[in-house]
């Protein structure tokens, strides 16, 4: 092992011992980056981030980029739960299907969502070629799968409905299909549908590399637990295992942790384990991200630039679904179902061996939109948060609406999907 190595192994080893559950291989395969606990002497801060994720790292990076004065507090280390922890996929559109978001929101609020997303891509994609972010990002689309004529009709709903607003989507036969695989189908995929706008992304490189350039421009991070908000004299006393800080604005990004700082909303966001496992690489076999509803709440794997397959979903053989549950630690009845999923759907693919096993705990709504919204109790403050499994690529554009509220004083139009009084979160 080489002394570049070492030093990399003993930053992995440090920042592991701060979680108390498996590393997930999007953590394994990225180095921390060093979070200083020493807070800044100034007394007072702009703004405040709790959080460490995708989303709340990408709000930094604007508020900095826009001048402002900004801290990042972390519990344990940067992209630690759900961020991550998840799939490495970037989806555009909502959390549900589309014709799912269509019947419970309405034609406009579903489109708007379904813009924002493609605008956040394309965003994420300029910010990672300016700030020459080394994250594995490419967009091979999106292909979910259909195991029976009643899926396959629904597909076929979505891809109509999806084009009619401006997505490159499109049914696929069973052989179109078996054009996307490199391993012959199982008997039981009719077809798919092809979504072109889909990217695939190395979730924790992407963090880290957005958390350097936010620093470039200025913004600090440190490591701490956020205990307790109140304001104070027109500003946020801010209480941490490590002291206090006290900022202008807080925005809470803490996903399924908001309900703790927060506790009006907590019933309206819900943590929810997921849980992943990822094969030891092997030849490329799939080269868009891949779906599939086995179960009711979907099945989704990608092959990452180095052949690994990174495999999720099966929470309905967990008790209850998963849902309530707050640790990283997988189980074995979903792993158990995990392990079937590619063996059914592609007979022919042998020689898969398990490299790896872990869980992450999203933040479900009860309309699957997230809430960005402010809180009414401590003014100033803000919470994002409730992704229901599909933050990644919301969060570019959300950071960037986010530092336009706090920097103007006004909310844009476009965060009037995710305000907390809407009618179908209730």
């Amino acid at each position: 092992m080489t002394g570049r190595d070492e030093g990399r192994s003993d930053l992995i080893n440090e920042a592991a011992t701060l979680l108390d559950n498996p590393w997930s291989y999007w953590q394994k395969t990225s180095i921390p980056v060093t979070l200083p606990t020493v807070f800044p002497s100034s007394s007072v801060v702009d703004v405040v981030v709790i959080g460490g994720g995708i989303l709340g790292v990408a709000t930094c990076y604007w508020l900095a980029h826009a001048g402002v004065s900004v801290v990042l507090l972390e519990r344990s280390m940067l992209a630690s739960e759900a961020t991550g922890r998840n799939g490495g996929i970037v989806s555009i559109g909502p959390a549900l299907s589309y014709p799912e978001a269509v019947a419970r929101w309405g034609h406009a609020c579903a489109r708007q969502v379904l813009q924002l997303t493609l605008e956040s891509k394309a965003l994420l994609e300029r910010i990672i070629a300016e700030e020459d972010i080394a994250c594995d990002y490419r967009e091979p689309g999106r292909l979910a799968l259909a195991l029976d004529s009643d899926h396959m009709e629904r597909l076929k709903l979505s891809v109509n409905n999806l084009q009619a607003d401006g997505v490159s989507a499109r049914l696929l036969s069973r052989q179109e299909v078996q054009e996307q695989v490199r391993t012959p189908l199982g008997q039981e995929i009719m077809g798919g549908q092809l979504i072109k706008e889909g990217g695939l992304v190395h979730s924790s490189r992407l963090v880290r590399g957005l958390a350097h350039a936010a620093q470039r421009y200025g913004a600090r991070f440190y490591a701490a637990d956020v205990l307790q908000l109140a304001p104070n004299k027109g500003n946020i006393h801010i209480s941490t295992t490590n002291g206090s800080l006290h900022a202008k604005h807080v925005i809470i990004a803490a996903n399924a942790g908001i309900g703790r700082l927060v506790p009006a909303v907590a019933g309206l966001i819900t943590p929810v384990r997921g849980q992943v496992l990822a094969y030891a690489p092997c030849q490329p076999v799939f080269t868009t991200s891949m779906a599939v509803n086995i179960t009711p709440t979907g099945e989704y794997w990608q092959q990452t630039i180095d052949g690994t397959i990174v495999l999720g979903g099966y929470r309905a053989a967990a008790p209850e679904g998963d849902i309530g549950i707050e640790f990283n630690y997988p189980t074995p009845e979903v792993q158990a179902a995990l392990e079937q999923v590619l063996p059914r759907l592609f007979p022919s693919l042998h020689g898969l061996q398990i490299a790896q096993r872990w869980a992450g705990v999203m933040a479900f709504t009860p309309d699957a939109l997230p809430i960005i919204d402010q809180v009414n109790d401590i003014p100033g403050a803000w919470i994002a948060g409730g992704f229901s499994g599909h933050g990644m690529v919301f969060a570019a554009q959300l950071g960037q609406l986010l530092t336009e509220a706090i920097t103007s004083g006004r909310i844009p139009a476009a965060l009037s999907p995710f305000r907390i009084n809407r009618e179908t979160l209730r």
